[in-house]
């Protein structure tokens, strides 16, 4: 399988997911933003970091870079693309997916351990899964997810909601939710479910003896899910 890892000015979690998905067998090739098309891939991924030093909206210049025309048309064709943190905010200011991402509630950076509750085990990311709650990290500013009241109730109708901010056990719930996202999201789809956006990092869950493994997990099961 192969994959390209897409590197714009200011991304600092890009050699993070290239490690991971070269170590869970991936064929992975950094693409610079200032390149005119994705190497032929199976899945694309933009990653964490502060793309273009997040001036103006997170997200928002990179969105307009020159290799992202090549990324929204192979995200139409059908192919897996996978937004994390920063990658997730440069997805909503494509419109690849709906809604916005806000400051935090209380205004303040977060980087800290967090659990998700897989809501949709039926794409490509997330079938076969076997566990339903994962421990994956956050180090966001702006991961406040938002959308308007109508927009809430066709992601809902659609199932979109890819993961939702819990406990451990699996409880959602306001008091687990970091940051203030609408009904506790944490990631979401679009209508087709091939594209991903999520704030929580599972390549920094990948290894026990320095962070955890449930990364692990998520990245052993996508790999097995496209081959």
């Amino acid at each position: 399988m192969k994959s390209a890892v897409i590197t714009f000015p200011g991304s600092n979690c890009d050699r993070d997911m290239h490690v991971a998905l070269n170590k869970f067998g991936f064929k992975n090739k950094m693409v610079w933003h200032n390149d005119n098309e994705i190497p032929k891939s199976d899945l694309v991924v933009l990653p964490g970091g502060f793309s273009y030093g997040d001036y103006l909206r997170c997200g928002s210049m990179a969105s307009k870079s020159k290799i992202m025309k090549s990324v929204i048309e192979f995200a139409k064709s059908g192919g897996l693309v996978m937004g994390i943190c920063n990658g997730f905010q440069i997805l909503v200011e494509t419109g690849l997916v709906p809604g916005v991402l806000l400051r935090n509630k209380y205004l303040e950076f977060i980087c800290k351990n967090v659990f998700v509750k897989v809501n949709d085990k039926d794409s490509s990311y997330f079938k076969y899964l076997d566990k339903k709650v994962l421990e994956f990290h956050i180090a966001h500013n702006e991961g406040n997810y938002f959308c308007s009241k109508d927009q809430l109730k066709e992601i809902e109708d659609n199932n979109q909601i890819a993961a939702y901010y819990c406990n451990e056990q699996g409880q959602v719930d306001e008091q687990y939710n970091p940051n203030g996202s609408i009904k506790n999201i944490a990631g979401i789809f679009n209508k087709e479910k091939n594209v991903l956006g999520m704030m929580p990092h599972p390549e920094r869950m990948i290894d026990k003896s320095l962070s955890g493994e449930d990364g692990s997990i998520f990245f052993e099961n996508l790999m097995n899910n496209i081959k």
